[in-house]
C-alpha cells in the first residue's frame, strides 16, 4: 500500500475509534512517517508544526476570541439586540428578525459562530418563545444566523484560510462581507414570509426617539466594528493588530463603561479564552503536519495534474468541491477542514482560474454549513445547550434556513463578484 494509503487508512481506523480529529490527524502522520521513512522524520514533522505556527497573523486568534468572549459576557450583546428589535422589531417575524440581524452585527465583532449563537440565543430563544412563535421557528433562527460569525469579518476561519494559502487576510476580510450581508438578508426575507404564513401581522413599530436611545445604549458595542473594520479597511492597522485593539476595547467598555464584570471576573473569560485558543492551535498543529506530510509526497500535484487530465471544467470543480467540503464538514472542525483541503484544492482552482480570494469566501461559506450538519455541527450543540431541545429536534429546526444558507452558498460560488467586487474596488 503507498504511503498516502496509510496515511489515510490509520486516519480513518482512529476516527471509527472516536478519537479525536486533532489528535487522530497527528497521531496517523507520525506513525506512517516512522513506518515508511524512518525516526530522522519525525524530527522534520516536529519542526514542521513549530515552522506552520510561527505566522504572525495567527496571533489574530486569541485577541478575537478575547474579544467575542468579553463582549458576549457582559451586556453587549443585549444592548445590540435591543437595538436591532428598535429597528426590525414590528415587523412580521420581528422578533427572529431581530435575532439575525443581532447575529450579523454581533458577527462583526466576535469572529466566532459558536459564540454568536451562544450570545444571541441565550437572550433571544425565550423572547420570541414569549411572542407565541413555534419553538422550532426560534431555534431555526438563532442557529443558523449564528453561522454567519465565520463569514463576516473579523473572521477566525478565514485568518487560517490567509495563513494556509498565503493570501491577504484583510482582502478576505473585505470578500467576506457583502456574501455575508446577502446571506444575512436572505435569512431574515425567509423570516419575514414564514411568520406571515403563521399569521403574524406587522405591529406598531418603535419611534424614532426610542430607537436612538437604543443606538445611544449599543454605542459603545457598535464601535467595536467601527474600529476593527475601520481601522484594518483605513490602514490604520492589520488585521493581527486589530484583534489586540478589540480585546483591549472590549475590556475597556466591560470595565469602565458597561460595567459589566469587575476585575475579578476577567479571570473566567481569560481562561475560557485560552482555553479555546489552545484548542484552535492544537487542532491548526497536527492539521498542518498533515497537510505538509501530503505536500511533500507531491499529492496536490498530482491531484492537480489528474483534474486537468480530466479536462474538469470550472463548474464541474467547484461542484464537486462543495459536495466534498459539504460531506468534510459532517465529520470535521472548520479548522481541520481549512488546512488539509487548501493545500490540495488550492493549486487546482487557480490552475483552472478561480480566484484564491473567491475560493476562500467558498470555503467559508461551506465551513458554515459545516457547524449546522450533525454529528460534528458545533452550533447545533450549542443551540441543544442553550434551549434544552435534543440534538435530532434541533437539525430539523435548523433544515429550511440551512437550505437558505445552501442557495446563498451556489450564488456566491458562481457570481465571483458577489466576493469580489468589494476587495477589488477598495484596492483600486
Amino acid at each position: 500500500m503507498s504511503v498516502v494509503g496509510v496515511l489515510f487508512l490509520l486516519f480513518f481506523i482512529l476516527m471509527f475509534l472516536s478519537v479525536p480529529v486533532s489528535v487522530a490527524l497527528g497521531a496517523s502522520t507520525f506513525i506512517t512517517a516512522y513506518i515508511f521513512d524512518g525516526p530522522d522524520e519525525l524530527i522534520d514533522l516536529a519542526s514542521a508544526i513549530f515552522s506552520k505556527l510561527d505566522k504572525y497573523p495567527l496571533m489574530a486568534i486569541p485577541m478575537f476570541i478575547l474579544a467575542g468572549n468579553l463582549l458576549s459576557t457582559g451586556s453587549s450583546a443585549r444592548r445590540i439586540i435591543e437595538f436591532a428589535k428598535s429597528l426590525v422589531g414590528h415587523l412580521p417575524g420581528g422578533l427572529p428578525i431581530a435575532a439575525i440581524f443581532a447575529s450579523i452585527i454581533f458577527a462583526a465583532v466576535s469572529g466566532s459562530s459558536p459564540a454568536t449563537v451562544a450570545a444571541i440565543g441565550s437572550i433571544m430563544f425565550g423572547a420570541i418563545m414569549a411572542e407565541g412563535y413555534p419553538k422550532s421557528y426560534a431555534v431555526g433562527t438563532i442557529t443558523t444566523a449564528g453561522s454567519l460569525g465565520i463569514l463576516i469579518p473579523p473572521s477566525i476561519v478565514m485568518i487560517i484560510y490567509g495563513v494556509t494559502a498565503e493570501q491577504s487576510i484583510g482582502k478576505l476580510f473585505m470578500a467576506g462581507v457583502i456574501p455575508g450581508l446577502l446571506i444575512g438578508f436572505m435569512l431574515m426575507a425567509v423570516t419575514y414570509i414564514g411568520a406571515k404564513k403563521l399569521g403574524f401581522k406587522k405591529e406598531k413599530p418603535c419611534s424614532w426617539k426610542e430607537r436612538w436611545q437604543k443606538f445611544k445604549e449599543a454605542f459603545w458595542a457598535l464601535m467595536t466594528i467601527v474600529i476593527i473594520i475601520g481601522g484594518i479597511y483605513g490602514g490604520i492597522f492589520t488585521p493581527t493588530e486589530a484583534a489586540a485593539v478589540s480585546a483591549v476595547w472590549a475590556m475597556f467598555i466591560a470595565l469602565f463603561v458597561y460595567k459589566d464584570f469587575k476585575l475579578k471576573d476577567l479571570w473566567n473569560v481569560f481562561k475560557s479564552s485560552a482555553k479555546t485558543s489552545a484548542m484552535i492551535m492544537f487542532i491548526i498543529a497536527n492539521a498542518s503536519i498533515f497537510a505538509y506530510f501530503l505536500t511533500i509526497h507531491s499529492v496536490p500535484d498530482m491531484l492537480t495534474q489528474l483534474v486537468i487530465d480530466m479536462h474538469l471544467s470550472k463548474v464541474a470543480f467547484l461542484i464537486a468541491v462543495n459536495i466534498l467540503l459539504l460531506i468534510a464538514g459532517n465529520f470535521m472542525e472548520p479548522s481541520s477542514i481549512v488546512m488539509i483541503m487548501v493545500p490540495l484544492l488550492l493549486p487546482i482552482a487557480t490552475a483552472l482560474g478561480i480566484d484564491p480570494i473567491h475560493f476562500g469566501v467558498i470555503i467559508t461559506i461551506n465551513m458554515e454549513l459545516g457547524m449546522l450538519t450533525p454529528p460534528v455541527g458545533l452550533n447545533l450543540f450549542v443551540a441543544s445547550g442553550i434551549t434544552g431541545l435534543p440534538l435530532k429536534e434541533v437539525v430539523k429546526a435548523v433544515f429550511p434556513w440551512f437550505l437558505v444558507l445552501l442557495l446563498g452558498l451556489i450564488l456566491i460560488t458562481y457570481i465571483p463578484s458577489i466576493s469580489l467586487w468589494l476587495p477589488n474596488t477598495m484596492i483600486k
